[in-house]
């Protein structure tokens, strides 16, 4: 007997696994971006948001990075994949069970083993029994079947322990956007309150001058009209700062509140622009290693599925002792046991088995082509960050010579109206310029920010390991 079984365990070992194996498909990989930055360096694996060089932000993303809820959900749903998977694995192994029992019994005097009738002496209808025993089951795994489930489970592993790294990428970029965002509307607010402050000065500076009949109604209503407009704004401002410090509070795992502030956006250094192939997306994202672990796991599938067209055999086993009586349980009479190798194997099943094939393979179908779309999606991320820098630095230079020019014309238009050589809605005119190109400045310094942020994160990179490794939450898939 112990032969046969270790002949058995031979041939499951060395018995061949149906279905395909995996083999990463070929991507349509481009050789170099559509957009080079000549001035890009090797930063992608270092953590980027330090060269900002805003304390104030650094520790917000420490925060975010161990008290999101996000990151602790997505570490939770790690370690029920982990969970899933040792008990998928699991079945590869024998499984031993102990048991033991007593119980005690009545039989009916009619319909017992001997009816209690006139003729027949007094039996005993009480029956006591007791017993213990050991009991072992093992699937010899033949065509493989339990291996695929196994690689599957593993790759499903790795699949959740990828989608948890994204979240921290995604947490960490959106820190930093969010923080980015409310300094520029600081400045934007800024702005508004430094005009509405000037233009406040020249209405009450028209209002003294109408007194004593110097300047029509006509023009103290165009400076009113005109300061008016500009603290109408500040409200809005002041809601949008709000709002932005209540969405970064969520980030951070707190409740909505305000938000400290490090330095302006005037004094954040700009993150240099990070170099890399187009190749090494593949192994920098980890959307990217995600989606290749999703096709892993339906690839194995379909073994898991072709492996239902052979047979299997199970060995069990039974060892232990069963008595009357107690005293005499464990000895020689009272033992018992047994071995079973039943096989299966489906003759007619309406195609339930073809049905599972054909659906397994068209889920193979649909992660391939999502990886791949995953893929084309990170190419044009990358090239779109890249754009949007480079264009953005080069509309930022144009913006602040912009503002130099409507702040000359700005002055002359003043000169212009105190020489009497124009009326004052060229001033009101001419202000309203500068100040709708100075928020304009603004929202581009925020837009070129942001836009490096979109650039790290396009193109991911060791620093998310860091920062994985700063959430203290992460998990290796054992093998």
């Amino acid at each position: 007997m112990k032969k046969a079984i270790i002949l058995l365990a031979a041939i499951a070992l060395a018995g061949c696994a149906v279905g395909p194996d995996y083999q990463r498909p070929a991507v349509d990989v481009p050789q170099t971006w559509r957009f080079e930055d000549k001035e890009a360096k090797e930063v992608a694996n270092t953590a980027w948001w330090e060269q900002f060089n805003d304390p104030v932000l650094n520790e917000l993303i420490d925060i975010a990075l161990e008290e999101n809820k996000d990151v602790k959900i997505a570490a939770a749903r790690v370690e029920q994949f982990m969970g899933q998977y040792r008990t998928t694995r699991a079945a590869l192994f024998p499984q031993i069970g102990l048991g033991a029992g007593a119980s005690r019994q009545r039989t009916s005097e009619i319909t017992g083993p001997t009816p209690q009738l006139e003729s027949v002496p007094f039996h005993n209808e009480y029956f006591t029994n007791y017993e213990g025993f050991l009991n072992a089951s093992w699937e010899i795994d033949l065509w493989g079947k339990l291996r695929r489930a196994t690689e599957a489970a593993r790759a499903d592993i790795l699949s959740t322990e990828e989608a948890r790294r994204s979240v921290i990428l995604t947490l960490v970029t959106s820190v930093a956007s969010s923080y980015v965002n409310l300094l520029d509307l600081d400045k934007q607010l800024e702005v508004t309150r430094v005009t509405a402050k000037s233009y406040k000065e020249a209405y009450d500076l028209f209002k003294l001058r109408f007194e004593y009949g110097i300047v029509s109604e006509m023009e103290v209503s165009q400076t009113k009209s005109q300061y008016e407009q500009a603290m109408a704004n500040i409200p809005l401002f002041e809601k949008a700062i709000a709002q932005q410090e209540n969405a970064l509070s969520v980030l951070l795992g707190r409740n909505p509140g305000p938000i400290p502030r490090g330095k302006t956006i005037d004094q954040l250094n700009l993150p240099a622009v990070p170099a890399g192939l187009p190749s090494d997306l593949l192994t920098n994202r980890p959307d990217i290693r995600q989606a290749e672990q999703n096709l892993i796991a339906a690839n194995a599938n379909i073994g898991v599925a072709k492996a239902q067209y052979f047979p299997s055999i199970s060995l069990t086993a039974m060892f232990g002792y069963a008595s009357s009586d107690l005293d005499s349980l464990f000895t020689g009479p009272g033992m018992i046991w047994s071995l079973a190798a039943p096989l299966i194997a489906p003759i007619f099943t309406s195609g339930a088995i073809s049905g599972q094939v054909k659906s397994a393979k068209a889920v193979q179908q649909q992660t391939l082509y999502q990886y791949l779309q995953v893929t084309q999606t990170a190419f044009r991320e990358v090239d779109d960050g890249l754009v949007n820098q480079q264009r953005t630095r080069e509309q930022l230079k144009s913006l602040n010579q912009q503002v130099e020019a409507l702040r000359d014309y700005v002055r002359l238009a003043q000169l212009r109206y105190d020489e009497g050589y124009t009326s004052y809605l060229e001033v009101l005119y001419a202000g309203n310029q500068l100040y709708n190109g100075e928020l304009t400045l603004t929202e581009a310094q925020g837009t070129l920010f942001l836009a490096l942020v979109s650039l790290y994160k396009a193109m991911g990179g060791g620093w998310v390991v860091e920062a994985d490794r700063m959430t203290g939450q992460n998990v290796k898939a054992k093998e």
